[in-house]
């Protein structure tokens, strides 16, 4: 078997038929299983995609295991030498799974790649990132406070880290997680995900890890359409305006603690503790700079008092965790 593909399900048959229509009639230079991982829908998911699609391994999550404990469950029953994590709001365009695997296969230092995600209007999204030193790009989605940081890092010309527009290949250090393609064997040195994640942030733990065997690549010419979060909206009900810039609903909540997990496993406790220093001082920053707001420009106000009030809420909870993230103790990190 030259490829498996991995798709998490999570009440979203509708997006996953649609995705597997696009992997039959775009994948025709590799053979390759797919392995349908469900969380625990408690729906019909099940009977609609079996009744269609008969040759899909389906491996059934008694809860809703998040992002890393479903795919690792999913690999480790894998028989594909290439391992490919897709979501469930994607549509592959143009063959891009067998060209991904094709030049994957030409990068010799190479363990593991991404191609060009591209919103439903045809432009592109970020598909990878480089990271800033001690992951400090984290703290871009902060009111008031990352408008500093992303100041900062213009005015001291620091590597932009997203990536949007690119040319043939680059190389980056994470790749986004709707689509990375793996080579199975550096998994034996690198490590599966880490399971303590429960959504957001896992794959850019596990690639730092990746890294370490081999180059991420992104590819330009296979192309893939992202939806853009697609099951966690439904998992989180909001909307893609309420998405990772926002840390003051309950998704903003799980974004909060799985970064600061994330500082902590991949840059250590000094970085940790920095970070979450700047996330603490954004409250009295947040207070003053929306006091500010409120008196003199009251009409263009971005946030409200309820904002405010629910990130200092989010913060107060992600502290219930700071023993265990210090220590770096096993835990599974799903926020409620």
């Amino acid at each position: 078997m030259d490829l498996s593909i991995i798709i998490i399900n999570y009440k979203s048959a509708g997006l996953v038929l649609d995705c597997l229509e696009s992997i039959y009639k775009q994948t025709h230079q590799h053979s390759f299983e797919i392995i349908i991982v469900d969380n625990d829908s408690k729906d019909d998911c099940k009977e609609k995609l079996l009744e269609k699609y008969n040759d899909i391994r389906w491996l059934q999550m008694n809860y809703n295991a998040g992002f890393a404990r479903a795919n690792n469950a999913a690999i480790k029953i894998s028989t594909g030498e290439y391992i490919l994590l897709l979501n469930a709001d994607t549509i592959i365009l143009d063959g891009a799974i067998d060209k991904s695997i094709m030049l994957l296969q030409q990068q010799t230092d190479a363990s593991a790649c991404g191609v060009q995600l591209l919103n439903t209007d045809g432009s592109n999204q970020i598909s990878g990132a480089r990271n800033i030193k001690g992951g400090l790009n984290s703290l871009l989605p902060l009111p008031y406070l990352g408008n500093v940081v992303r100041y900062l890092g213009y005015r001291f010309k620091s590597t932009i880290p997203s990536i949007q527009n690119f040319n043939d290949k680059i190389e980056i250090d994470w790749i986004v997680g709707a689509f990375i393609l793996v080579k199975k064997t550096v998994l034996a040195k690198s490590g599966l995900l880490d399971e303590d994640f429960f959504m957001y942030w896992e794959e850019l733990e596990w690639c730092g890890r990746l890294q370490k065997q081999g180059k991420l690549y992104l590819f330009s010419e296979p192309k893939v359409i992202h939806l853009l979060g697609g099951t966690s909206n439904d998992y989180y009900d909001t909307t893609e305006n309420q998405n990772s810039k926002n840390l003051w609903n309950k998704k903003g909540r799980q974004i909060i603690v799985s970064t600061i997990l994330r500082t902590r496993k991949q840059y250590g406790i000094g970085w940790f503790l920095f970070t979450l220093s700047v996330y603490i001082f954004e409250i009295p920053v947040f207070f003053f700079c929306l006091l500010v707001n409120k008196i003199f420009t009251p009409g263009k106000t971005k946030y409200s008092w309820k904002n405010f009030g629910d990130y200092v809420k989010n913060i107060g909870i992600m502290l219930q965790y700071f023993f265990k993230i210090l220590f770096n103790r096993p835990y599974f990190y799903k926020v409620s």
